[in-house]
């Protein structure tokens, strides 16, 4: 049988500009090792990641002082040695005026969207021919606040492009709502085509696309929940459809969750929970609904994002309080994680991003 060459895997971290933030490995896609290869500093904080695949690249946010005293978001654009995975940095440009926490690129790659906890807004920026980030053109913010004191303002936390790459979705923690952006590719804006309110006091944070389906799904970091949406394609329009707990039935301790994922085969979904410290299991039915299979430990505190491997054999989990990276296997048929034994220690990581050469 022919040896299946080795991914790159790319980790973003909380770091002082000074400090490694962006780490290069090689990922085994038959045992799931990880292997740290290169280490990159001179970005604060690059804690959200997205790669252009076909054209090499990675995208990180990040974060400088500006002369007021006050943290601006930036997102840096680095190229992707072809042999070795090492990062070059292209450059790093201003994104909107506030810090950032998420990062994506539209499914074409001529821009990116970033989204601002702090300051409640998301923001557009072009791609230029060669990779480099255009300075932004578009800039949404956000307004209100809901019943929870961390609600006291808008605080975007994602927002994904669709399969189409006609809208997007924004998760905003502060508002409880889900905003719908139709996307101007050619001129790089965004105009709003839908708010929708969910429960009081869930904080959506992170949302993701069923991969075949017209089905959406978000993660709640407040109260520990994930709802299920329809999707209308044509419009842009959410519904919700049912909302489910991420946590066992009995637990009463901390809860906050945070990454939401769907396995490449669009059979089961997979939530992380912190203060649990858990990924939790889901079976998707035919009509998008979830029914939960298991909670697995992380194998570590504070699990972030977490990524599921292209062939869909393994996933990541990343712990930024216990400074390590566990691999686990997961099985296709069942959907179960089982940790592999491999791990990767470094230091605060909380994003994981798979490079399929």
């Amino acid at each position: 049988m022919e040896q299946k060459q080795s991914l790159l895997a790319f980790i973003g971290s909380y770091a002082e500009a000074d400090e490694p933030s962006l780490y290069t490995c090689s990922f085994d896609p038959l045992s799931g090792e990880l292997k740290l290869l290169h280490e990159r500093s001179g970005i604060k904080n690059p804690t959200f990641l997205d790669l252009d695949k076909q054209g090499m690249k990675l995208y990180a946010i990040g974060e400088k002082t500006a002369d007021d005293g006050q943290r601006v978001g930036t997102a840096s654009a680095w190229s992707i040695h072809p042999d070795n995975g090492e990062l070059i940095l292209l450059n790093e440009e201003q994104t909107v005026d506030k810090s950032t926490c998420h990062i994506q690129l539209d499914r074409t790659k001529r821009c990116l969207i970033v989204s601002s906890y702090h300051g409640g807004m998301i923001g557009l920026s072009p791609l230029l021919e060669d990779g480099r980030i255009a300075p932004a053109s578009d800039v949404q913010q956000h307004e209100g606040s809901s019943v929870l004191p961390v609600q006291s303002q808008a605080r975007a936390h994602s927002a994904i492009f669709d399969r189409n790459n006609r809208y997007v979705v924004v998760s905003d923690l502060g508002l409880d709502k889900l905003f719908v952006y139709a996307l101007d590719l050619n001129a790089c804006k965004l105009t709003l085509q839908q708010e929708l309110q969910l429960a009081g006091g869930s904080g959506p944070r992170h949302f993701v696309f069923h991969p075949a389906q017209p089905y959406g799904y978000v993660i709640n970091e407040l109260n520990a929940t994930i709802t299920v949406l329809d999707y209308d394609e044509a419009n842009g329009r959410l519904a919700v459809k049912q909302t489910v707990s991420t946590l066992p039935d009995g637990y009463d301790g901390e809860k906050s969750c945070a990454d939401i994922h769907i396995s490449p085969d669009g059979r089961f979904l997979y939530g992380s929970n912190r203060g649990h410290d858990s990924i939790a299991v889901y079976r998707i039915a035919a009509d998008g609904t979830l029914q939960i299979i298991e909670h697995v430990s992380t194998g570590g505190k504070h699990p972030r994002n977490f990524a599921i491997s292209p062939d869909g054999r393994f996933v990541l989990a990343a712990n930024r309080d216990t400074d390590n990276i566990v691999i686990f296997a997961r099985d296709a048929e069942t959907g179960r994680l089982t940790p592999t034994g491999h791990s990767l220690t470094v230091s605060k990581p909380v994003c994981v991003r798979i490079l399929d050469r």
